[in-house]
């Protein structure tokens, strides 16, 4: 009995030993001269082996911060775990549509989360240091993150995707801080039009990207993804598209997030089997 008791009492121990951990650090942005924060979770098996591991960058929405993806869905531990893989989750303020502001020098969010967050964890953590190993998506702001920065750096990743994203920016002209981003829609024309995912995927790039795109069919702005899936396909670019019952709420991202999880896992292992 004493034995049996050890026994459970080393398992459960090794149990507790092998599970994802959180780490929420602070990364300096030469960019915005200062520092901030970032979640990072390891999967189970970090530190216990000398394997690298592909990481997927998971970006929050408008109005959120970095603590948003594991305090609202704590389970994405579990999905690191599963999934072998680090998940990235930086702050991209409340409002930043993860644009580099042509106005404002203390928005540079897509030189942050495209170059300052990934070469900081490249040096801290045991990375997969390669565009194979490198995948980007979030939710609504997050996804318009996710597939701008994808395709703009798609030498950098390898795989890009949106939960409910706000794909359109051009249209919204007013209530979510685009404005205050981008400046006067007459006088920087150009970058309402150009910086837009709508406007971003006709440049696919040279090197395979691997792009997943989902979103409710109760959720306020779908028509924004169906009208980039509808261009991808006319554009032949390769996608997967999904729609299933939902609104724009945390309760679809939930479930939506393990979608893509193991949407990027599998593309992971298939770029692994071709290297």
């Amino acid at each position: 009995m004493k034995r049996f008791a050890l026994l459970l009492i080393s398992v459960l121990f090794t149990g507790m030993l092998l599970a994802a951990t959180v780490d929420t650090v602070s990364i300096y942005s030469n960019s915005m001269k200062k520092e901030i924060k970032t979640v990072v979770v390891k999967p189970a098996r970090y530190g216990y082996d000398t394997q690298r591991y592909p990481v997927v960058y998971l970006l929050h929405g408008h109005g959120g911060g970095y603590a948003n993806w594991i305090t609202r869905v704590p389970h994405i531990q579990e999905l690191a775990d599963r999934f072998n893989m680090i998940i990235v989750c930086p702050d991209g303020a409340k409002s930043s549509w993860y644009y580099d502001s042509p106005i404002d020098p203390n928005f540079q969010y897509e030189t942050f989360v495209a170059k300052e967050v990934p070469a900081y964890i490249d040096s801290n953590y045991k990375t997969i240091e390669d565009r194979t190993g490198r995948a980007i998506t979030g939710l609504s702001m997050g996804g318009h993150g996710g597939m701008f920065i994808g395709f703009r750096h798609a030498d950098f990743f390898s795989a890009c995707g949106s939960m409910s994203g706000a794909l359109n920016t051009t249209v919204i002209t007013r209530g979510y801080n685009v404005e205050e981003r981008l400046g006067d829609t007459a006088t920087n024309r150009k970058y309402w039009e150009d910086w837009s995912v709508m406007k971003v995927i006709e440049t696919y790039p040279k090197d395979s990207l691997a792009i997943i795109v989902d979103c409710g069919t109760e959720d306020m702005i779908v028509a924004m993804s169906r009208a980039a899936h509808e261009k991808m396909l006319k554009l032949k670019i390769p996608h997967d598209y999904i729609e299933r019952p939902g609104k724009h709420d945390w309760k679809y991202w939930n479930t939506a997030v393990d979608y893509q999880m193991l949407f990027f896992r599998k593309h992971f292992d298939t770029v692994k089997k071709k290297n």
